[in-house]
């Protein structure tokens, strides 16, 4: 028979189960916490959004760049105007400046800190030369960062190693935050102790202990809210995190890691990105105060603030910097002059997204072909982009700048008004600028790439394209019909074209009803021609929106998108090479080894000669055509080519235009769809030339064929004259093409061909 248990020892006995079945809930929780600390803690490290930059500015002797600009293009950097001779700094004496540029990774190459004095004059580069005054060929600035493609939970940060950080600031961070971090397990006993006693007083967390662990572990597995159980949790998982990974790794990561602002909904992690949001610079270009405040951050970021606290800001800087002094990590009369300096941070922060969003808009549309989305957001793969910052800038302001004057000459409400710019580079399909609205950096609808609409004339050199393909056919002295004209549809209606000046204008060369934009002339011309093979030379030059087979296509009905407007100009100006807009150079891991190039792709889609007669046939519209008015922004040596579009009622005014160096498309519009009162020449045209004014672009001379030769032609009849002829052009023409046939005015009597040398001996 068993013996009866004493009732005495039953507490003990149930003491000892809790413990038992504690222990085991302990054991059992503190391995469901290491899978989640080794599971996460490399993965969630490096969890880093993509960042993008801008073109770097590359400086050689020649290149066209005045004095005023360079120094912005320093300042937009985050350079210093100082004689410190430190790298990000320059000094600038009249037209000469002393720089030294920042060390830089770029794609294909490696580039150190160079100091070289830049000598202007005449707004160009006039000498390049380093500290020994010996000539420098070539000089790149590190790129402008342009934003980032952030992760889902909108987390920014700037990656930087440990061994990449200043002493100061990491000794500095560990003298203020975590005396003990190299000695300590992941939390400091004394500390933890002396707080749960203050924190059991008071029934609730009311004193921390963290180290340098425990707020790493909280920023990367927990919740912020102050509960024992988070803080408990929280030891927890900074002694596995001792346990598993070396100090230095944890210190390098908690760099990274610790929130230290937000700007609107982007969260700042990391001391890197901290530094240029504070201080428009990186971070090993900090003093000691400015890394004071950015140490006095962690203990608060939104009661710290600088730009709305300032005096929370500066008092706890202090703190730091007496802190600092107290540790030796700086003496004291470093911290003394620290202490008297002002706060430093830049009046306004950088913006929460990318300055340039538009531009962002097409990155994300060439990425998704070779990348993913996780690793575009979490990989920290650095992407090299043709962003040109002064191009960019300058179009948003040659928009924004002439919508608001229409508006106000043509008595229209401020914002009625919108539009988009798309720059390239005609020789390599390089995308220089993206404007998709009028507001400056103002995310949303973006109307260079997603606004379709309707293109007017602009559509028009594919079909004269088409017709110049066939030489024994049509040249530029072909003479089309422009009167009236009417063609009665399947369904019984009758369509009837009409000239813009309700004219008609008889018996026209193709090149006058290009000029001029005759739409008789072209619908006639197209429909001999066939909408098949009109439609396919559209979508051969680059046009990826389908076009409709309908007559009035032929005038721009179908709606098309500017930056797919641009493909189709961009393959006109190449002179008939085809080049796919480029947004991207290459991309690189965070550590720079190259992934991938976007090289310049390129095939011939028109022929050489007909390419040739379009461009100057779009020439002849801006020289005497219905882009004329561009002599108000460009002297007639620049020679540019281009094209106005105006729609049914004048809903959209469109240009596309090009000269040497540059190419660029115009739509200005109502997002409405509301008539605009505005012809291409009117609206879009007047925001291209004041873009290219600003540009000074280079003369546009295109390279002549071998076999395209020159006549004398009568406007009148398009026959072969002589410079006698009233009236009489020289044309291009593509060899065996000449008319053969002369002119009456050129034909002339026995006495006129008896007496012409007579008139050249005296009129030479």
């Amino acid at each position: 028979m068993a013996r009866p248990q004493s009732p005495s020892r039953r507490p003990y006995h149930v003491i000892g189960l809790l413990f038992l079945f504690g222990g085991v809930f302990l054991g059992g929780y503190t391995a469901y916490l290491n899978h989640v600390v080794r599971a996460q803690f490399e993965e969630k490290r490096w969890a880093l959004p993509a960042q993008v930059y801008a073109s770097p500015l590359e400086l050689y002797p020649g290149l066209a760049l005045s004095a005023e600009r360079f120094e912005s293009t320093l300042l937009a950097l985050g350079y210093r105007d100082t004689a410190s001779r430190e790298p990000g700094t320059f000094v600038r004496q009249g037209q000469e400046f002393n720089v030294v540029s920042r060390p830089f990774r770029f794609a294909d190459d490696t580039q150190p800190a160079i100091p070289f004095e830049a000598q202007f004059g005449d707004d160009r580069l006039t000498g390049l030369l380093d500290t020994h005054g010996t000539p420098l060929a070539l000089v790149r600035l590190d790129p402008l960062y342009i934003g980032a493609l952030y992760p889902g939970h909108n987390e920014d940060r700037i990656l930087v190693k440990l061994r990449d950080v200043p002493p100061v600031l990491t000794n500095g961070l560990i003298a203020v935050e975590d005396r003990t971090f190299y000695s300590n397990i992941g939390i400091d006993p004394e500390a933890v102790v002396r707080a749960m006693v203050a924190d059991l007083r008071a029934g609730r967390v009311v004193e921390g202990a963290s180290t340098i662990t425990q707020q790493l572990a909280r920023n990367f597995y927990l919740t912020p809210a102050r509960t024992l159980r988070r803080k408990a949790t929280e030891a927890i998982m900074a002694m596995l995190l001792t346990w598993h990974y070396r100090k230095n790794d944890i210190l390098d990561t908690y760099i990274n890691e610790v929130y230290l602002g937000q700007n609107g909904d982007v969260a700042i992690h990391g001391f890197g990105l901290a530094s240029w949001f504070y201080f428009n610079r990186p971070l090993n270009e900090l003093d000691p105060a400015q890394m004071a405040l950015l140490i006095g951050l962690v203990k608060g970021p939104s009661y710290y603030n600088p730009r709305r606290h300032p005096a929370h800001a500066l008092h706890r800087r202090n703190i730091v910097l007496a802190e600092m002094a107290k540790q030796k990590v700086i003496t004291p009369e470093q911290a003394k002059m620290a202490a008297d300096e002002p706060l430093g941070v830049t009046p306004k922060p950088p913006p929460a997204r990318s300055p340039y969003p538009a531009f962002m808009d097409a990155v994300r549309l060439e990425l998704p072909r070779d990348y993913r989305k996780e690793d575009l957001r979490s990989g920290g793969l650095r992407i090299f982009t043709t962003l040109n910052p002064h191009v960019q800038n300058t179009a948003q302001r040659a928009l924004s700048d002439r919508l608001t004057a229409i508006e106000r000459s043509e008595r229209l409400k401020p914002g009625t008004l919108e539009g988009a710019v798309v720059v390239t580079n005609p020789q390599n399909g390089e995308v220089s600028a993206v404007v998709g609205g009028r507001v400056a950096r103002a995310q949303g609808f973006n109307r260079a790439i997603h606004a379709a609409r309707q293109t007017g004339s602009v559509i028009k050199p594919a079909i004269y394209l088409t017709a110049l393909e066939h030489p024994s056919s049509y040249t530029l002295a072909t003479l089309i019909d422009d009167t009236l004209f009417k063609l009665k549809e399947p369904n019984g209606t009758v369509w009837q074209p009409h000239n813009y000046d309700l004219k008609y204008h008889g018996q026209v060369m193709l090149i006058t009803a290009l000029a001029h934009s005759y739409n008789v002339a072209t619908v006639r011309l197209g429909l001999a021609l066939g909408l098949k093979s009109v439609i396919a030379t559209a979508h051969t030059l680059g046009l990826k929106e389908p076009i409709e087979p309908f007559p009035s296509s032929l005038l721009g009905a179908s709606s098309i998108t500017p930056w797919d407007m641009t493909h189709m100009y961009q393959t006109i100006a190449s002179d008939g090479y085809r080049t796919p807009l480029r947004v991207i150079r290459a991309i690189t891991t965070a550590h720079g080894r190259l992934l991938k190039r976007f090289p310049l792709t390129i095939k011939r889609v028109a022929p050489a000669g007909p390419a040739y007669l379009l461009i100057r046939a779009l020439q002849a519209v801006v020289q005497e055509g219905t882009g004329r008015g561009l002599a108000r922004y460009l002297p007639s040596t620049i020679n540019a080519a281009g094209k106005t579009g105006t729609t049914q009622d004048l809903r959209d005014s469109w240009f596309a235009g090009f000269t040497g160096d540059r190419l660029a498309v115009v739509w200005v519009g109502r997002d409405d769809d509301k008539p605009t009162e505005l012809t291409g020449a009117a609206g879009a045209m007047t925001v291209w030339g004041k873009l290219m004014r600003a540009l000074h672009p280079q003369p546009l001379d295109p390279v002549q064929p071998a076999d395209i030769v020159h006549a004398w032609i009568d406007p009148v009849t398009g026959l072969r004259a002589d410079r006698t002829c009233p009236g009489a052009i020289k044309l291009p023409f593509i060899r065996g093409s000449v008319p053969t046939r002369k002119a009456p005015c050129a034909q002339g009597s026995l006495l006129n061909r008896l007496l012409s040398p007579l008139r050249r001996l005296f009129h030479p």
